[in-house]
């Protein structure tokens, strides 16, 4: 069992096993990444922020007093993080709906590369269908957002979405339901795979997505992307046996289960051992 696992590897960390530690970072990091990723919209961007909180978890594991699961602490963490850090470079153009909007007519009024091979098309496609829905989200401030990537996409609990968002159970029901009406509704109006009579569809974006510079095929950020999953053709062929207010959740959860660069492991075991930090000391300010 995953998380009574955890928690005994949080408790042998705790006493200065750093083994046990290096497991529970290999564990969670996957977690803290896939959140990131999502939250901030760009890769490079994820991994800083995702090894700023792997520090912040492991120097502040002390904090930890097992009211909740371990994962829950571990996403209050990373949450807290994620909703006071810096803005990134996605985050930096202040997307809105309707800005979206007019790019999604500006590039679906193009046609597919006819030149490019079956295989290309396919990671094309894949690339922009997930670049869109990153840029989507990015319509959303922070805590919508975050509540919806908790909430929608991971399936969290309101309880767990609550404790992590430091709000009542209600509170974050409320939240995620404003949250979910927006997307909703933006989707509704113009994504072809929530309603097939909308004029955008993803096929026709390859020609001048790649024109106006929103995707660069020879540095795809998503559709190459390490990942555990890679199970959104199921999901997309069954799109339409879902109901319409389904359509978009299993959409988003359709996106690869990303795996976080090897690069973080080896940082924690540099910060063990470089005695920069005093490490697993007693503090709660983080969360």
């Amino acid at each position: 069992m995953a998380e009574p696992l955890s928690e005994i590897l949080v408790e042998e960390a705790k006493e200065g096993d750093k083994k046990a530690l290096e497991a529970l970072i290999r564990r969670i990091q996957d977690l803290v990444y896939g959140l990131a990723i999502r939250m901030l919209g760009h890769p490079a961007d994820a991994e800083d922020a995702a090894q700023e909180i792997l520090v912040k978890i492991v120097t502040h594991l002390a904090g930890f007093r097992q009211e909740c699961a371990f994962t829950t602490w571990v996403y209050r963490v990373a949450s807290n993080h994620l909703l006071t850090t810096r803005k990134r470079r996605a985050e930096r153009r202040e997307l809105t709906f309707e800005q979206c909007e007019v790019e999604i007519n500006k590039i679906a009024s193009g046609r597919w590369l006819e030149s490019a091979s079956d295989a290309e098309q396919g990671l094309l496609m894949e690339e922009i269908r997930i670049r869109c829905m990153q840029s989507i989200l990015l319509c959303l401030d922070r805590e919508l957002r975050l509540t919806y990537i908790l909430g929608e996409i991971f399936e969290l609990t309101s309880d767990q979405g609550g404790y992590i968002l430091n709000i009542s159970p209600p509170a974050f029901r409320q939240r995620l339901s404003r949250a979910r009406k927006r997307i909703q509704t933006f989707m509704g109006n113009n994504c072809a795979l929530v309603k097939p009579h909308n004029a955008c569809h993803c096929a026709k974006w390859g020609y001048n997505a790649i024109k106006t510079g929103f995707i660069n095929p020879d540095r795809l950020l998503f559709a190459k992307h390490p990942a555990r999953i890679r199970n959104n053709t199921p999901a997309l062929i069954g799109l339409q046996e879902i109901d319409e207010l389904h359509r978009v959740a299993a959409l988003y959860r359709s996106h690869p289960d990303y795996t976080s660069p090897g690069v973080f492991l080896e940082s924690i075991k540099e910060l063990i051992n470089s005695r920069k930090y005093t490490l697993l000391r007693e503090q709660e300010s983080i969360i």
